[in-house]
């Protein structure tokens, strides 16, 4: 182990992909740690998806300017941002990068008031910071390793001392959140942060961690579908980043418009806009050539990416479902939901777009941003449908620029059902439509239905590993070893008796059986509600009910 005084934005790149693979190493642990005792975790998921985002970035960065790779991560974290840990941790790198502004490298005392500054812009992004959760750890850890460090102090001493301080911190998470001590664990987002600053400190010592951040991210391509014989039809998928320079346009003053316009003359599928002074780039192209020509008039390119259509068509096209932008309107409705028949369900309520995402697979910023992009509205009202998106909502709301964006703070589907039914597009004022969504995802209470894993006992009701359990939000109020018997405690505490309509969305797992089991049941316990039925097609929710 070699003591390093200096750290230079070399050995920053190499920490950073050590403390990626860690992280991913321990994915699973992380999304253990869930509170509910479901198989919904994601935070690992979602905490590694953000980082590893920013890894490309990084590597473009041809320079050993600590800063400047350290800026690059960030801005490719931002994009790439998935849930409440994933936009607190995109904040925590963003604040470091901000604290190490101007220096292409870093003493003792530069980097220690980095990490400061970085636990000080993540507290200040979130409206209402919970002690308890990563935030607490990375303040609690910069803080205490900061007042040990003095001009005497490593590199390789402040890190494996900020590991120390975590580790405590995050033992004492339970004491400080009642949710995570009445469930038994740690906050996962804090221990993800954990296992990042594990691997920062393995390469500091010189330990060898696998970088394996891209494994299982592509795909084997079928040669076949183009050959010799082939003739172009689809044209060329073509993606980059383009990095605006001062030598060449005005980049404080760049208008995007200027790119999409010239890209509707040699293609489709067209999504532009601006990240700071970078482009995000996709065009449908039979002459990628002529893009990246005309691009590079304003820019140099930080990542070019260019696949042959024809080869990707039944996956990448599929997968992505990128649209042509839509016609220009004063109103559009973007909405996040799981399962084909949910999605199609907000279609039919006038839904612009709908990302495909929710638990187990947050969107992230850039899914957000391509959304606005595609409806191409002045105003935009989104729904997030869960409490871990909306962080993620606000921050593109943030980043984008071409209209106004309204974040309907929507908690599940059931909220967003509900307000969707009161939208009415002809009214003048956007703000009055933002208040009566609001309003409306008031006046709907939902539960869900899942299996448990694992023992637990939340709210005073006991659970059994592979028992089913039912809440509302936060609040666990149903277990039994019956799919069904659940489903009908859960109505009883969700106070069916007071309500006039209930929507039954079915997940993927619900059988015929089950579905007439309960319809039956529902006809002769509740005559007098109204009952509608969605299939949904959700993952991971048996049911989820909606009450108005």
């Amino acid at each position: 182990m070699v003591n390093v005084e200096k750290i230079d934005g070399i050995l920053f790149e190499k920490m950073i992909v050590g403390g990626v693979a860690n992280l991913k190493a321990n994915v699973k642990e992380v999304n253990d740690l869930n509170v509910f005792p479901i198989p919904d975790g994601d935070t690992g998921d979602n905490m590694y998806l953000t980082i590893s985002g920013g890894i490309n970035n990084l590597r473009s960065v041809n320079s050993t300017s600590l800063y400047k790779k350290a800026k690059a991560l960030a801005d490719g974290m931002m994009l790439n941002a998935r849930g409440n840990s994933g936009v607190i941790l995109s904040q925590l790198f963003n604040g470091l990068a901000n604290g190490l502004k101007g220096h292409d490298e870093a003493d003792i005392n530069i980097f220690k008031a980095a990490f400061l500054e970085s636990f000080h812009q993540a507290y200040q992004a979130v409206v209402k910071p919970v002690e308890g959760t990563i935030l607490t750890v990375a303040r609690e850890a910069a803080t205490n390793a900061s007042v040990h460090a003095d001009k005497n102090t490593t590199i390789n001493d402040f890190i494996d001392n900020l590991k120390i301080e975590m580790e405590k911190s995050l033992a004492r998470t339970p004491e400080m959140l009642a949710v995570l001590k009445e469930a038994g664990v740690i906050d996962s987002g804090g221990a993800g942060l954990l296992y990042i600053v594990k691997g920062f400190d393995a390469v500091l010592k010189g330990k060898e961690i696998a970088s394996n951040e891209q494994e299982g991210t592509t795909k084997d391509i079928d040669f076949s579908k183009f050959n010799e014989n082939s003739v172009m039809k689809y044209g060329y998928c073509t993606e980059f980043l383009l990095q605006l320079q001062t030598s060449k346009v005005d980049v404080h003053n760049f208008d995007v418009e200027t790119i999409i316009k010239y890209l509707e003359t040699i293609g489709d599928s067209i999504v532009a806009y601006m990240i700071g002074t970078i482009v995000k780039i996709h065009v449908h192209t039979l002459m990628p050539y002529k893009a990246l020509e005309f691009c590079q008039s304003f820019g140099e390119f930080l990542t070019v990416k260019i696949e042959n259509m024809t080869l990707q068509h039944n996956e990448t096209i599929q997968e992505h479902k990128l649209k042509k932008q839509q016609a220009h309107k004063k109103y559009a409705v973007v909405v996040v939901a799981t399962g084909q028949g949910l999605i199609d369900t907000f279609y039919e309520l006038g839904v612009n777009s709908v990302i495909d995402g929710g638990q187990t697979k947050n969107p992230s910023t850039k899914d957000f941003l391509e959304a606005f992009e595609e409806v191409n509205a002045d105003n935009i009202y989104v729904f997030p449908n869960n409490s871990n998106i909306i962080m993620t909502a606000k921050e593109a709301k943030d980043l984008y620029k071409d209209a106004n964006i309204y974040v309907i703070e929507s908690k599940d589907f059931g909220e967003a059902y509900s307000a969707l039914s009161l939208l009415d597009l002809s009214v003048d004022d956007p703000e009055e439509i933002r208040q009566t969504l609001v309003e409306g995802t008031k006046s709907s209470t939902t539960g869900t239905i899942t299996k448990s894993i694992r023992d637990a006992n939340i709210n005073n009701v006991e659970i059994k590993n592979g028992d089913y359990i039912g809440f509302s939000g936060k609040t666990m109020l149903a277990s039994n070893a019956s799919k069904i018997e659940t489903y009908f405690e859960l109505l009883e505490k969700l106070d069916i008796d007071d309500r006039e309509f209930l929507i039954n969305v079915y997940g993927i797992d619900v059988t015929e059986e089950e579905r007439k089991i309960i319809k039956d049941r529902l006809h002769k316990d509740y005559p007098m509600v109204e009952v509608y039925e969605i299939n949904g097609q959700q993952e991971v929710y048996d049911f989820i009910i909606i009450l108005e």
